[in-house]
């Protein structure tokens, strides 16, 4: 076999091994999503060697999608981390045979302390799956390993699982796009839904020009100010707006009496204006909405305290 149908065999097992776990979905799920749901405490998870490295992303993917939770090893237990657990928390317990010895020594203790446990394993007749709360079934035909013996379908197949409880648990939660942003704040998402209107407007050397201004003049003053357009300003409120477009416009239709005409015979009287607290994200719902490339920003009153651009909304 080429070291390509290698690559190409171990993809189909591991695939294989994912879509057997629709099968091996049982009641024990919706019992673990619920002890989840009305856990007052932390989601602990633990696991040993290959198990614990996939618990540790199984607990970063619950802590990010709305579930208070972390990794422990069961080692660290036997040296002074038992004081992190506590009555009200719930742990997930990952072990693929079921039998890992330093694990099953951490057990009692957990069941000490009334704290209901989520077995993952691949033999629902272990001492692990004996002593859980529940059991997910995360069994596999065969692992992708030539040997059989490197663990690789059976901690795909354990991810997956850790993947199905937290989208289980946000779709319970109604989790929206605006939770997901406040967990990830430096990330792209979390940038454009929790950027604000004032955090990235421009408020200095705005075109602001009178409406009786003759658009020879306007011009001039649109193009220092770079944005490619200009607020009109009526008893110190947003009266209207002229772009670019529009002067080109003008002087199409108008030819030589085009200096004659005023901002106000070509401002659009009904600019689209946002608060500075509109988030960046809504604002790009708006450009694109209306094919534009500014927004202005107005307090309740129509002043105008500053404008965005498309630019401003790439994040």
């Amino acid at each position: 076999m080429t070291t390509k149908e290698n690559a190409i065999q171990c993809i189909q097992d591991e695939a294989q091994a994912v879509l057997d776990l629709t099968s091996q979905i049982d009641d024990n799920f919706d019992k673990a999503v619920e002890l989840i749901m009305h856990c007052h405490g932390k989601v602990i998870v633990t696991g040993v060697g290959k198990s614990g490295h996939i618990g540790a992303k199984i607990a970063a993917t619950l802590a990010s999608t709305g579930t208070p939770s972390f990794f422990i090893n069961p080692l660290d237990v036997f040296h002074g981390d038992l004081g992190v657990m506590a009555k009200g928390d719930v742990v997930i317990a990952i072990s693929y045979s079921g039998q890992t010895d330093e694990l099953l020594r951490f057990i009692p203790m957990v069941l000490h302390m009334e704290i209901p446990i989520i077995a993952m394993s691949g033999n629902p007749q272990s001492l692990l799956a004996k002593y859980s709360t529940c059991h997910l079934n995360v069994s596999v035909r065969k692992e992708a390993c030539p040997l059989n013996l490197a663990p690789t379908s059976s901690t795909t197949a354990t991810l997956v699982m850790g993947d199905a409880l937290a989208i289980a648990l946000m779709n319970k939660r109604h989790f929206q796009p605006q939770d997901f942003a406040q967990f990830h704040p430096g990330g792209e998402l979390g940038k454009r839904l929790l950027t604000t209107a004032q955090d990235v407007m421009i408020t200095e050397n705005l075109p602001l020009l009178g409406p009786e201004m003759h658009l020879g003049e306007a011009i001039i003053l649109v193009s220092k100010g770079k944005l490619g357009l200009g607020v009109a300003i009526e008893n110190d409120c947003i009266a209207g707006i002229i772009t670019d477009g529009d002067i080109r416009r003008a002087m199409e239709r108008w030819e030589a009496e085009f200096f004659d005409r005023t901002v106000r015979d070509i401002m659009t009287q009904t600019p689209k204006m946002v608060t500075p607290q509109t988030k960046i994200s809504e604002i790009q719902k708006i450009m694109n909405q209306h094919k534009i490339h500014n927004v202005l920003v107005s307090d309740d009153h129509k002043k105008l305290l500053g404008i965005v651009d498309r630019y401003a909304c790439i994040l």
